[in-house]
């Protein structure tokens, strides 16, 4: 069985997949600041809480946008696993070009999804991709036709957005994003509400159409993270919801990694 990891910047996503199975996975909160060993006996408490075997993990791969953890992950792999954890960074193939000026500037959640993308919902060579990841930012990622990764976009999450309206504007109180009842917002939270919701709809909307235009038009868009479910039916641009696209995206890259 493999042991996939996505460490981001708010939470921590591990799943553990039997083949292509992903049979159970799990989100933390994201601490800068916990050891190797708080991590091992964490996961350590996950498996058995899960009836999971520790000793039938074969394998483990990394992605991390948070490099202060990348170091302690992988310490806590070897110690607790016994094995070295595949790290998702420069030179490890993903048989998918990068076409960035600066490759290592890519995160790797942004690479892994691309790739997921195109292995799960590609229609094959001919049909642009764009993946929105909906995180601690929002980031949007172009795949060409030819299945290139081109870059894309990043945006501050909504989140992000929600907390710099409450710490910018005295009298703005903190509120939680949702979808209102109303576009026209007839109190103080409503149009918050409104703003924040919609306002962000249509930020992704022209940001996909824009994007979709450049790489020729009728462009598949694949939305992952966690407001995908909430924007998504929202507009008729995004064709695919997938929460676990990342998680996958890792076991892709594993297996194209192990040796024949």
């Amino acid at each position: 069985m493999l042991l996939a990891i996505d460490v981001g910047n708010s939470n921590i996503v591990l799943g553990v997949f039997d083949g292509a199975t992903l049979i159970q996975s799990w989100r933390l909160q994201t601490l800068r600041e916990r050891t190797s060993d708080e991590l091992g006996l964490l996961v350590e408490g996950l498996f058995a809480h899960s009836k999971i075997e520790h000793s039938k993990i074969s394998g483990v791969i990394l992605g991390s946008v948070v490099p202060p953890l990348t170091g302690t992950f992988r310490a806590m792999v070897l110690r607790y696993f016994g094995i070295a954890a595949l790290i998702v960074e420069p030179g490890v193939n993903t048989l998918m070009p990068i076409l960035y000026e600066n490759p290592s500037e890519v995160g790797a959640d942004r690479i892994v999804n691309a790739v997921a993308a195109m292995d799960k919902f590609g229609t094959g060579l001919g049909t642009p991709m764009i993946v929105v990841d909906f995180g601690t930012a929002t980031t949007l990622d172009a795949i060409s036709a030819k299945g290139e990764y081109l870059g894309g976009a990043i945006c501050p999450g909504v989140q992000i957005s929600a907390e710099a309206l409450f710490q910018r504007a005295a009298r703005l109180p903190r509120i939680d994003v949702r979808k209102p009842a109303r576009v026209v917002g007839r109190t103080t939270v409503g149009a918050m509400e409104s703003g924040l919701f919609w306002g962000y709809v249509g930020m992704v909307e022209g940001l996909v159409k824009r994007m979709s235009d450049e790489l020729g038009g009728n462009a598949i868009c694949v939305a992952t993270g966690g407001l995908a479910d909430v924007i998504a039916p929202e507009t008729d641009l995004i064709q695919h919801v997938d929460g676990d696209l990342t998680l996958h995206g890792l076991r892709i890259v594993w297996e194209r990694n192990q040796k024949p």
